[in-house]
């Protein structure tokens, strides 16, 4: 499947939700899975549960899914430029999750707050219908996640109010535009910790795409080596 490592093509499933702390990275790396999946011919649509915060949407980037052939379900009033914080959620979701299949794959990027853990949890008898699986995404440099034990609280929390379990974790350790080598190593093992206390395989690891080739021995003979996801930034800062 191009550039997804074989461990998180193996993870996604028909309904694959993409959760984590507000911050974690989530969005974008839904956006990248989305524009990769259909690049391999996939039907995907993928699904906005962000209905709170009005930065950092999915459907920010609704004109370059949709170019590459993404179909996008996005909160009413969540289209850029607007700050309307309505919780809108729209009557496309529905059909959109019970038509998900192995040929139509479903990506639901969810919420960092509890309003957007707890949206998913209307539906959640729709998804476990569904094969599906729910993807935690983690970086140990955003508030609140530097702690492997809070990490994963944050998950029971996020579990709890979908009423639905975690299948995998992504580690996304960035600091957007300040990420180097030096931020994408887990020297003191953080991401295998929250393995272990969670129980949960990783599945991937991200690096920014332009230095993939400058992390290639940073993580040669390890574990993340055949984790490593190449992602572009897609999702930026309001004023960037």
């Amino acid at each position: 499947m191009g550039c997804l490592p074989s461990a998180l093509e193996a993870a996604l499933a028909p309904i694959t939700i993409i959760a984590g702390h507000y911050g974690a990275g989530k969005t974008n790396l839904s956006v990248n899975l989305a524009l990769d999946l259909v690049r391999d011919r996939r039907a995907v649509t993928l699904v906005d549960l962000d209905i709170v915060n009005p930065y950092f949407r999915a459907s920010e980037q609704r004109g370059l899914l949709e170019q590459a052939g993404v179909h996008l379900v996005a909160p009413v009033f969540s289209e850029a430029g607007t700050s309307l914080d309505v919780p809108s959620l729209t009557g496309a979701i529905m059909p959109a999750l019970e038509d998900a299949d192995d040929e139509h794959l479903v990506i639901v990027d969810l919420g960092g707050d509890d309003v957007g853990a707890t949206a998913l949890g209307r539906f959640s008898r729709v998804v476990q219908a569904h094969s599906h699986a729910m993807l935690y995404v983690l970086n140990r440099h955003r508030n609140l996640m530097a702690d492997p034990v809070e990490a994963v609280q944050n998950l029971r929390e996020i579990e709890a109010a979908t009423h639905l379990h975690a299948t995998g974790l992504v580690d996304n350790a960035h600091l957007k535009d300040e990420t180097d080598e030096i931020v994408l190593r887990d020297d003191d093992g953080y991401a295998e910790t929250v393995s272990e206390l969670s129980g949960l395989p990783l599945v991937a690891k991200t690096v920014p795409e332009g230095l993939v080739g400058d992390t290639e021995q940073v993580f040669t003979g390890t574990k993340y080596a055949p984790l490593v996801y190449p992602v572009r930034l897609h999702v930026k800062n309001p004023w960037e």
